[in-house]
């Protein structure tokens, strides 16, 4: 099979499944479908008995392919090869993209990366010639930008290793970000297992105009539902206003559908998603869509009357949407740009922007640069250059040479854009500074989707703003975040005042793209041998975790409690720590470095309850491993949102967590922690939070005797020997208790 893109032979296959499976949930529910239902369901185990209970029961579903990024890839591979097996039951691919720092630019940064993670490259090439994967070498383009190049089709269902895996919902997929673990047991051939979604309708009306781009939408979206207004469920978008949003539009607002907590987001197919295939090579897929728009939309009854058939609507009209802007450290703090000057002064942020960057996975594609090159090409005709440092990252090779062939890179490079190479950089940590000293308070501007503190240079001082490219070049032109690109003006090289025009760009580029498979490798025949040196620090072979024993629950020490937002940047950083990925006793260095710990003043400091003694967290974490002592870690809401990445949960498991209580829980994060054999809880009355001290000793009463919505008692010591008893609950199906007793999921295969 042909690993570079999906195979007519696959979209065939599955469009015949989806016939059937919809016709078995139409008799079940007898009631019209949305399109979410229609592909969720249509990839349904057993489509015959599986729960329609939304946000309560769990159910299994076979995905068509997965895709992992190189920095999880690492650790799904390591599992993977404990699997046994010869090649992944579905189609997969490696893109390797997290593991190039944006520095001097695309050329020496991408020859500097090659050199230093040279021992990873080498094991994933390896590894995917091995066991039949498509691997994307360094360079050929961010993971989701690439899959929805090459793989994304309307209809399909995918599981990712990266939490903006839902990108390819803009292509009409059901496509979800999960943790490695998941990924392995698809790969594995077992069923991808997740709580039944409630469903979100965004409901758009009129049509986007002038500055106004997809990216506005969406952040008008997290606005809305905030950071877990859409956590467990699925969003949705249909309306008239869906029909004007290119495809890659439409990605940009799926891929953002992290940002909310979303399981994932989708697009009814379109003439848009037709043109995108075919500019794409791929009118094979577009001719077969075309036939099937029963499947790819959703019903009629539905689009009249959607209040009835999803748990919440809301309408965004486009006519009137403005520019917006959202941050700092959180997506969901949003304002239109015209609002943003009397916020800056307000909030007193830092009002000289550092940096200014566009690209990424969430807005890299041709539509993209090209309204950013438009401003450009304006701004330098009058002799205007961009006022502060400009990045920007292609998201594959296709996109980039293409580009750079239609001009829109010299565009940017005349106002004094730096390109860096096809891959994630700045977005996930991965930026060298030199300009800012580490604690300097400053603030950027992205076109990003993720701006928690420390997240794009390490420094958690620097204040994130996100925003369309368009509105990213406007202000970079202005240098300062009070400049608004709609009513302010620049004085030229002649002294004139000027006003910038709305950006005009086409969707897709007329003579086609730059078609090219540069580092990608089919897997060959044969036979491959996957080495992993023992004395690497790079990586480490794994070894399974043990199965449950009720006595290990027993007097459980608190290692921390969170306090305020914890998010996996918080519990397993990224930034320097992605090199040790591979890696899971070395990473577990990093773990809970930047979790703010009720016990202490100073993030990810504890107080070690062996002898009194203040250090960091994971050093306390390691003592209590050593010493063969059980603990459990106290959270805050929505503990674990942000990154997809496992290590948030393999860590604590590796160094002897056994239970993380919390509040609340994110979704994939939740997931995590299952599939490695901790036990997550939630408060059932969230005010017994505060009854949790450092010294006390914790224990989990009855759990050999676990059932699903059963809720469990646990027993709080005090130092004087009082004790309390409180209620926990814990989201647990039957399959995933046998894997909680067995130690993980893994271990159940």
């Amino acid at each position: 099979m042909d690993l570079s893109r999906t195979p007519i032979e696959l979209v065939e296959s599955v469009y015949k499944s989806l016939t059937e499976n919809i016709a078995t949930l139409r008799e079940r529910k007898g009631t019209p479908l949305t399109l979410a239902e229609k592909i969720l369901f249509g990839h349904a185990k057993d489509p015959s008995s599986i729960s329609l209970e939304k946000g309560e029961d769990y159910g299994d579903f076979a995905p068509d392919r997965v895709a992992m990024q190189d920095a999880t890839a690492q650790m799904a591979l390591l599992q993977f090869m404990q699997a046994g097996m010869e090649k992944t039951a579905v189609p997969s691919t490696v893109h390797c993209d997290h593991l190039i720092q944006a520095y001097e630019g695309a050329t020496s940064d991408l020859e500097v990366a090659n050199k230093t993670h040279k021992e990873v490259f080498d094991f994933l090439r390896s590894a995917s010639q091995k066991y039949g994967i498509g691997f994307w070498g360094p360079g050929a383009g961010i993971i989701h930008q690439v899959v929805l190049e090459q793989y994304a089709f309307p209809g399909g269902m995918m599981i990712g290793t990266d939490s903006h895996t839902p990108n390819a919902g803009g292509l009409g997929m059901v496509a979800i970000g999960v943790g490695g673990a998941d990924a392995v047991d698809v790969m594995a051939g077992m069923p991808f297992n997740t709580k039944i979604p409630k469903l979100i309708g965004v409901k758009l009306t009129g049509s986007l105009s002038g500055w106004t781009s997809p990216k506005d939408i969406i952040l008008k979206v997290a606005e809305i539902l905030t950071v877990k207004g859409g956590t467990n469920a699925i969003v949705e978008y249909f309306g008239e206003g869906t029909t004007s949003i290119s495809t890659t539009g439409k990605a940009t607002i799926t891929n953002m559908g992290a940002e909310i907590g979303a399981t994932c987001s989708i697009f009814p197919f379109d003439s848009k998603g037709q043109d995108y295939l075919v500019s794409t090579g791929r009118s094979d897929i577009a001719e077969l869509a075309e036939t099937r728009m029963d499947l790819l939309t959703a019903d009629q009854e539905v689009l009249d009357e959607p209040e009835k058939y999803f748990d919440q609507v809301i309408e965004i009209d486009l006519d009137t949407l403005e520019p917006h802007i959202v941050g700092p450290h959180t997506p969901d703090l949003a304002r239109s740009i015209t609002d943003l000057k009397e916020d800056v002064e307000e909030n007193e942020y830092p009002i000289k922007i550092s940096s200014a960057l566009i690209g990424s996975c969430t807005n890299s594609s041709y539509e993209d640069i090209g309204r950013a090159a438009f401003i450009a090409r304006e701004a330098a005709k009058h002799g205007l250059k961009a006022k502060v440092p400009l990045m920007v990252t292609p998201g594959s090779e296709q996109t980039r040479a293409t580009i750079e062939r239609d001009g829109y890179l010299k565009d940017l490079e005349d106002i004094g854009a730096t390109v860096l190479a096809n891959a994630c950089g700045p977005c996930i940590g991965q930026w060298k500074r030199d300009d800012i000293k580490e604690g300097e308070s400053n603030s950027i501007v992205s076109s990003f989707n993720r701006n928690f503190p420390a997240r794009n240079d390490g420094n958690a001082e620097t204040l994130s703003f996100i925003g369309s490219p368009e509105t990213v070049i406007g202000l970079a032109l202005g240098g300062r975040l009070d400049f608004n690109f709609l009513s302010d003006t620049l004085t030229d090289k002649d002294g004139n005042e000027i006003s910038l025009s709305p950006p005009v760009a086409d969707e897709l580029p007329d003579a086609g793209f730059e078609t090219t498979l540069e580092g990608f490798i089919q897997p060959e025949e044969g036979e491959v041998e996957v080495v992993i040196d023992p004395e690497s620090n790079r990586l480490q072979a794994l070894v399974p975790f043990t199965p449950f024993e009720s006595d290990n629950y027993h007097s459980m020490t608190v290692l921390m409690k969170a306090n305020g937002k914890c998010t996996t940047d918080h519990i397993s950083p990224a930034g320097k720590w992605l090199q040790y990925r591979g890696h899971l006793e070395n990473i577990s260095q990093n773990l809970f470095i930047g979790v703010n710990n009720a016990f202490t003043e100073n993030a990810g400091e504890g107080i070690n309850q062996l002898d009194n003694s203040v250090m960091s967290l994971p050093d306390i974490a390691k003592s209590y491993h050593e010493e063969g002592l059980n603990w459990i870690a106290v959270g805050d809401e929505n503990y674990g949102e942000g990154s997809s990445r496992e290590h948030a949960a393999m860590e604590p498991r590796f160094r002897g967590c056994k239970v993380v209580l919390v509040k609340s829980f994110a979704r994939i994060h939740e997931a995590n922690l299952k599939k490695q054999g901790i036990l997550p809880l939630t408060f059932e009355n969230k005010e017994d939070y505060d009854l949790i001290d450092q010294e006390d000793k914790i224990t989990i009463k009855n759990l050999e005797e676990i059932a699903p919505d059963v809720p469990v008692v646990i027993s709080i010591e005090k130092t004087g020997g009082e004790t309390k008893d409180i209620k926990a609950n814990h989201s647990l199906s039957d399959e995933q208790i046998e894997w909680f007793k067995a130690g993980s999921a893994l271990n159940s295969i």
